[in-house]
């Protein structure tokens, strides 16, 4: 696990290739397995290949989101509000899992902040998504995490620039 903590860098380019059907059925079996508070479960997950969707998609937002058009795969993480308090967190563990789980597969990935973020002056990111998705009211949209295979490559960070200082022993 440390070695793929020590190796993951958000990757924005990726080759035109598809995620082979085994890797994602993967991905998506590692997103069900995510950590929920009290074990509610209120993500659900969109696996998104389509190009012209994801095309879509990565109009979400003016900024941080364009890399989407050109990655093979996205996956919109959502969940429902009213059936936890801590969604947002809920949602966030299984982001993260599924960048873990596709870098433990030699896929490259990267976060797209949703919630909270605008489309345009009049409409929010995640409204942009609920409509072109169709998405029921009572779902929330956290994130977009784009997956494919690496078409640049990133050092990992030495361990020599971590900020050690901010952890405390006691």
């Amino acid at each position: 696990m440390i070695d793929l903590l020590r190796n993951r860098r958000s990757i924005r380019k990726y080759k035109n290739q598809p995620v082979e059907a085994e890797k994602v059925n993967f991905l998506k079996e590692a997103v069900l397995r995510a950590p929920t508070s009290k074990n509610n479960k209120p993500c659900e997950f969109i696996f998104v290949s389509d190009k012209a969707l994801l095309g879509q998609l990565s109009l979400s937002k003016p900024h941080g989101a364009a890399f989407l058009s050109d990655a093979p795969l996205g996956v919109v993480v959502c969940a429902k509000e009213r059936k936890s308090d801590v969604w947002i967190e809920d949602a966030s563990i299984a982001s993260i899992l599924l960048q873990m789980a596709a870098q433990s597969l030699g896929l490259g990935s990267c976060w797209i902040q949703i919630r909270k973020r605008p489309h345009n002056e009049k409409q929010s990111a995640e409204d942009y998504i609920k409509h072109l998705l169709s998405l029921s009211a009572d779902i929330r949209v956290e994130s977009i995490v784009a997956v494919g295979y690496p078409a640049e490559h990133r050092n990992a960070i030495s361990a020599s620039d971590l900020e050690f200082n901010k952890i405390t022993d006691i």
